[in-house]
Protein backbone atom coordinates (compact mmCIF):
# COMPACT_ATOMS: atom_id res chain seq x y z
CA UNK A 1 0.00 0.00 0.00
CA UNK A 2 1.19 3.56 -0.43
CA UNK A 3 -0.21 7.29 0.39
CA UNK A 4 0.62 10.43 -1.38
CA UNK A 5 0.57 13.20 1.11
CA UNK A 6 -0.11 16.75 -0.90
CA UNK A 7 1.82 19.01 1.88
CA UNK A 8 0.09 22.98 0.74
CA UNK A 9 2.80 25.67 0.86
CA UNK A 10 5.42 24.21 2.88
CA UNK A 11 7.53 26.82 3.01
CA UNK A 12 5.36 29.49 3.83
CA UNK A 13 2.75 28.19 6.05
CA UNK A 14 4.93 26.24 8.48
CA UNK A 15 4.63 28.51 11.68
CA UNK A 16 5.79 26.87 14.82
CA UNK A 17 6.94 23.78 12.99
CA UNK A 18 3.77 22.72 11.82
CA UNK A 19 6.12 20.42 8.91
CA UNK A 20 6.45 18.16 11.73
CA UNK A 21 2.71 17.13 10.58
CA UNK A 22 4.28 15.34 7.24
CA UNK A 23 6.98 14.07 9.22
CA UNK A 24 4.70 11.87 11.60
CA UNK A 25 2.64 11.22 9.10
CA UNK A 26 5.30 9.74 6.80
CA UNK A 27 7.12 7.79 9.81
CA UNK A 28 3.99 6.07 11.38
CA UNK A 29 2.98 4.72 7.75
CA UNK A 30 7.09 3.52 6.79
CA UNK A 31 7.13 1.71 10.24
CA UNK A 32 3.87 -0.02 8.79
CA UNK A 33 5.42 -0.63 6.09
CA UNK A 34 3.60 1.81 3.83
CA UNK A 35 4.97 3.72 1.44
CA UNK A 36 4.30 7.54 2.02
CA UNK A 37 5.52 10.17 -0.50
CA UNK A 38 5.08 13.95 0.42
CA UNK A 39 4.58 16.24 -2.29
CA UNK A 40 4.66 19.63 -1.49
CA UNK A 41 2.20 21.91 -3.25
CA UNK A 42 3.51 25.58 -3.60
CA UNK A 43 1.78 28.45 -5.29
CA UNK A 44 1.10 27.81 -8.84
CA UNK A 45 1.69 24.41 -8.76
CA UNK A 46 -0.24 21.57 -10.13
CA UNK A 47 -2.87 19.96 -7.89
CA UNK A 48 -5.56 17.61 -8.22
CA UNK A 49 -6.94 16.65 -5.17
CA UNK A 50 -8.34 13.04 -6.44
CA UNK A 51 -5.07 12.13 -7.06
CA UNK A 52 -3.81 12.74 -3.08
CA UNK A 53 -4.78 10.71 -0.31
CA UNK A 54 -4.40 13.28 2.56
CA UNK A 55 -3.96 16.87 2.77
CA UNK A 56 -1.78 19.03 5.03
CA UNK A 57 -1.54 22.75 5.43
CA UNK A 58 0.14 24.46 8.80
CA UNK A 59 0.10 28.31 9.72
CA UNK A 60 1.23 31.37 9.21
CA UNK A 61 0.52 34.74 10.06
CA UNK A 62 -1.66 37.69 8.02
CA UNK A 63 0.92 38.20 5.80
CA UNK A 64 1.47 34.76 4.71
CA UNK A 65 -2.39 33.99 4.62
CA UNK A 66 -2.37 37.34 2.23
CA UNK A 67 0.64 35.75 0.16
CA UNK A 68 -1.34 32.54 -0.40
CA UNK A 69 -5.32 33.28 -0.12
CA UNK A 70 -5.55 33.83 -4.15
CA UNK A 71 -3.77 30.69 -5.03
CA UNK A 72 -5.99 28.62 -2.07
CA UNK A 73 -9.53 30.40 -3.69
CA UNK A 74 -8.49 28.86 -7.45
CA UNK A 75 -8.10 25.72 -5.67
CA UNK A 76 -11.04 25.57 -3.42
CA UNK A 77 -14.00 24.07 -5.42
CA UNK A 78 -11.69 20.91 -5.61
CA UNK A 79 -10.92 20.42 -2.37
CA UNK A 80 -13.95 20.91 -1.12
CA UNK A 81 -15.21 18.48 -3.37
CA UNK A 82 -13.00 16.26 -2.28
CA UNK A 83 -13.46 16.54 1.01
CA UNK A 84 -17.26 15.64 0.94
CA UNK A 85 -16.09 12.74 -1.11
CA UNK A 86 -14.09 11.54 1.83
CA UNK A 87 -10.01 13.10 1.50
CA UNK A 88 -8.20 13.83 4.79
CA UNK A 89 -6.95 17.11 5.53
CA UNK A 90 -5.28 18.78 8.33
CA UNK A 91 -5.64 22.24 8.50
CA UNK A 92 -3.35 23.90 11.13
CA UNK A 93 -4.30 27.90 12.42
CA UNK A 94 -3.99 29.93 9.24
CA UNK A 95 -4.50 27.12 6.92
CA UNK A 96 -7.62 26.43 9.55
CA UNK A 97 -9.22 29.67 9.59
CA UNK A 98 -8.79 29.62 5.42
CA UNK A 99 -10.79 26.63 4.89
CA UNK A 100 -13.61 28.27 6.76
CA UNK A 101 -15.27 31.16 5.09
CA UNK A 102 -13.13 34.24 5.72
CA UNK A 103 -10.82 35.72 8.17
CA UNK A 104 -11.31 39.71 9.00
CA UNK A 105 -8.20 40.89 10.50
CA UNK A 106 -7.41 43.70 13.11
CA UNK A 107 -8.14 46.03 10.61
CA UNK A 108 -11.50 44.73 9.10
CA UNK A 109 -9.55 43.78 5.99
CA UNK A 110 -11.21 40.57 4.60
CA UNK A 111 -8.86 37.80 3.42
CA UNK A 112 -11.24 35.13 1.55
CA UNK A 113 -11.69 31.39 2.61
CA UNK A 114 -12.74 28.42 0.94
CA UNK A 115 -15.05 27.19 2.77
CA UNK A 116 -14.76 24.11 3.73
CA UNK A 117 -15.31 24.32 7.31
CA UNK A 118 -18.91 26.66 7.98
CA UNK A 119 -16.78 28.54 10.24
CA UNK A 120 -15.77 32.63 10.53
CA UNK A 121 -12.79 34.31 11.93
CA UNK A 122 -12.40 37.62 13.42
CA UNK A 123 -9.64 39.31 15.00
CA UNK A 124 -10.93 41.30 17.55
CA UNK A 125 -8.50 44.47 17.25
CA UNK A 126 -4.91 45.41 17.88
CA UNK A 127 -4.72 45.61 21.72
CA UNK A 128 -6.83 42.63 22.39
CA UNK A 129 -5.12 39.43 23.91
CA UNK A 130 -3.67 36.79 21.92
CA UNK A 131 -4.56 33.17 22.38
CA UNK A 132 -1.41 32.03 23.34
CA UNK A 133 -0.08 28.89 25.65
CA UNK A 134 -0.38 25.05 26.13
CA UNK A 135 -3.76 23.62 24.89
CA UNK A 136 -5.63 20.44 26.12
CA UNK A 137 -8.64 19.16 23.95
CA UNK A 138 -10.85 15.98 24.35
CA UNK A 139 -11.99 14.65 20.77
CA UNK A 140 -13.42 11.57 19.69
CA UNK A 141 -9.73 10.74 19.19
CA UNK A 142 -9.42 10.86 22.75
CA UNK A 143 -7.04 13.48 24.46
CA UNK A 144 -4.97 16.22 22.46
CA UNK A 145 -2.09 17.88 23.67
CA UNK A 146 -0.71 21.03 21.78
CA UNK A 147 0.19 24.98 21.90
CA UNK A 148 -1.92 27.31 20.52
CA UNK A 149 -0.87 31.36 19.63
CA UNK A 150 -3.42 32.97 17.54
CA UNK A 151 -5.26 36.16 17.22
CA UNK A 152 -7.89 35.97 15.41
CA UNK A 153 -11.30 34.37 17.09
CA UNK A 154 -12.78 31.53 15.15
CA UNK A 155 -16.61 31.00 15.07
CA UNK A 156 -18.35 28.09 13.92
CA UNK A 157 -21.74 28.33 12.37
CA UNK A 158 -24.89 26.16 13.90
CA UNK A 159 -24.35 22.42 13.06
CA UNK A 160 -20.56 22.79 11.64
CA UNK A 161 -19.09 19.95 14.70
CA UNK A 162 -16.07 21.06 16.38
CA UNK A 163 -13.16 19.14 16.78
CA UNK A 164 -13.55 19.02 20.51
CA UNK A 165 -13.82 20.57 23.61
CA UNK A 166 -11.25 22.56 25.50
CA UNK A 167 -9.90 21.39 28.79
CA UNK A 168 -7.47 23.65 29.13
CA UNK A 169 -6.62 26.54 27.10
CA UNK A 170 -8.62 28.87 24.68
CA UNK A 171 -9.46 27.31 21.57
CA UNK A 172 -11.38 28.71 18.55
CA UNK A 173 -12.37 31.78 20.46
CA UNK A 174 -11.83 32.16 24.09
CA UNK A 175 -15.64 31.73 24.84
CA UNK A 176 -17.15 28.64 23.88
CA UNK A 177 -14.80 26.06 24.63
CA UNK A 178 -14.52 24.71 21.20
CA UNK A 179 -11.71 23.91 19.40
CA UNK A 180 -11.22 23.45 15.64
CA UNK A 181 -13.45 21.80 13.14
CA UNK A 182 -14.69 18.78 11.70
CA UNK A 183 -16.42 18.21 8.52
CA UNK A 184 -16.16 14.33 6.81
CA UNK A 185 -12.21 13.60 7.31
CA UNK A 186 -11.31 16.94 7.47
CA UNK A 187 -10.01 18.39 10.51
CA UNK A 188 -8.94 22.36 11.12
CA UNK A 189 -7.01 22.94 14.76
CA UNK A 190 -5.20 25.36 16.32
CA UNK A 191 -3.09 23.13 17.70
CA UNK A 192 0.80 23.79 16.77
CA UNK A 193 3.54 21.93 18.19
CA UNK A 194 3.41 19.99 15.71
CA UNK A 195 0.41 18.14 16.91
CA UNK A 196 0.80 15.07 14.99
CA UNK A 197 3.96 13.46 16.60
CA UNK A 198 2.78 13.46 19.84
CA UNK A 199 -1.14 12.88 19.73
CA UNK A 200 -0.63 9.68 17.24
CA UNK A 201 -4.52 8.69 17.64
CA UNK A 202 -5.06 11.64 15.66
CA UNK A 203 -2.19 10.98 13.33
CA UNK A 204 -3.72 7.26 12.59
CA UNK A 205 -7.21 8.57 12.25
CA UNK A 206 -5.81 10.45 9.13
CA UNK A 207 -3.87 7.85 8.01
CA UNK A 208 -7.07 5.25 8.42
CA UNK A 209 -9.29 7.44 6.62
CA UNK A 210 -6.98 8.20 3.90
CA UNK A 211 -6.53 3.87 3.28
CA UNK A 212 -9.91 3.31 3.67
CA UNK A 213 -10.58 5.57 0.59
CA UNK A 214 -8.17 4.53 -1.69
CA UNK A 215 -8.09 0.80 -0.59
CA UNK A 216 -11.55 0.08 0.70
CA UNK A 217 -13.44 -0.08 4.25
CA UNK A 218 -11.71 -3.04 5.38
CA UNK A 219 -8.17 -1.83 5.77
CA UNK A 220 -7.19 -1.76 9.56
CA UNK A 221 -4.06 -0.58 10.48
CA UNK A 222 -1.63 -2.73 12.97
CA UNK A 223 -0.82 -1.10 16.62
CA UNK A 224 2.60 0.60 17.27
CA UNK A 225 4.84 0.85 20.03
CA UNK A 226 3.63 4.07 20.68
CA UNK A 227 5.79 4.40 23.98
CA UNK A 228 7.85 7.53 23.11
CA UNK A 229 4.81 8.91 21.75
CA UNK A 230 3.12 8.79 25.12
CA UNK A 231 5.81 10.39 27.01
CA UNK A 232 5.36 12.96 24.74
CA UNK A 233 2.12 13.51 25.22
CA UNK A 234 2.15 13.18 28.82
CA UNK A 235 5.26 15.34 29.40
CA UNK A 236 3.27 18.15 27.32
CA UNK A 237 -0.11 17.63 29.53
CA UNK A 238 2.20 17.93 32.80
CA UNK A 239 3.71 21.06 31.62
CA UNK A 240 0.10 22.69 30.68
CA UNK A 241 -1.24 21.50 33.91
CA UNK A 242 1.90 23.00 35.78
CA UNK A 243 1.21 26.10 33.97
CA UNK A 244 -1.99 26.73 34.61
CA UNK A 245 -1.57 26.63 38.36
CA UNK A 246 1.24 28.94 38.72
CA UNK A 247 -0.61 31.78 40.03
CA UNK A 248 -0.60 34.93 37.87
Amino acid sequence: MELRVAHLYPEVMNLYGDRGNAIALRARCQRRGIACTILPVNVGDPLDPAEVDIVLVGGGQDREQRRIAPDLLRRGPALREAVDAGLPVLAVCGGYQLFGHRYVDHDGSVIPGIGVFDAETRHPGPVADRCIGDIVVETPFGEIVGFENHGGRTYLAPGQEPLGTVRLGRGNNAEDRTEGARRENAIGTYLHGSVLPKNPALADALILAALRRRYGPSVELPPLDDAAERRAHDAALRTALARARRPA
